[in-house]
C-alpha cells in the first residue's frame, strides 16, 4: 500500500511506521512551526491519539466523497469531519463542526500467500 496525502511525498507502511502512524504521516507540512495548528514532527502515536480523541470524543470520520479511478491507483477526494467536544492543544472546546477537505492517492500491491502443510507443520510462502 502507498498514500499520498497533502501534495507530499508518497509513504509506505514501512515509512509510515516510523512516523509513528496515526494522525502523523497524515499530517505530514512545509508549514513554518509557528503557523501550525498541529505540529506532527512533535508527536508520537500515542500524543496524537489522545489528542484527537480529547478534541473529537464521537470521533473524526472520513467520508470518501468521489473515486476518480480503480485499482491499483486509487484516486479520491474525502472529507474527514467531527465535532470539537474537547479540548484541543490548548484550545477550547467551541462544539464546531470541523470539516477538512482533500484528495488522496491510494495504491494497492498485491500479495498471494500461500499456507502448506508438511506433516503437520506450517509453511507460508509469499508470492508477488
Amino acid at each position: 500500500m502507498l498514500t499520498v496525502w497533502t501534495g507530499r511525498k508518497s509513504i509506505n507502511l514501512e515509512e509510515k511506521r516510523k512516523l509513528g502512524g496515526g494522525y502523523i504521516p497524515l499530517l505530514q507540512t512545509s508549514l513554518p512551526e509557528k503557523l501550525r495548528p498541529y505540529n506532527p514532527y512533535a508527536e508520537t502515536a500515542d500524543s496524537s491519539h489522545k489528542a484527537f480523541t480529547t478534541a473529537f470524543p464521537r470521533g473524526f470520520a472520513l467520508e470518501i466523497l468521489h473515486v476518480y479511478s480503480g485499482p491499483p491507483e486509487i484516486v479520491y477526494k474525502f472529507r474527514h469531519w467531527g465535532y470539537m467536544e474537547g479540548p484541543f492543544k490548548g484550545h477550547a472546546p467551541t462544539g464546531d463542526k470541523i470539516e477538512l477537505y482533500g484528495m488522496a492517492i491510494f495504491t494497492v500491491i498485491i500479495h498471494y500467500f500461500i499456507l502448506i502443510t508438511v506433516n503437520n507443520e506450517y509453511i507460508d510462502k509469499t508470492i508477488d
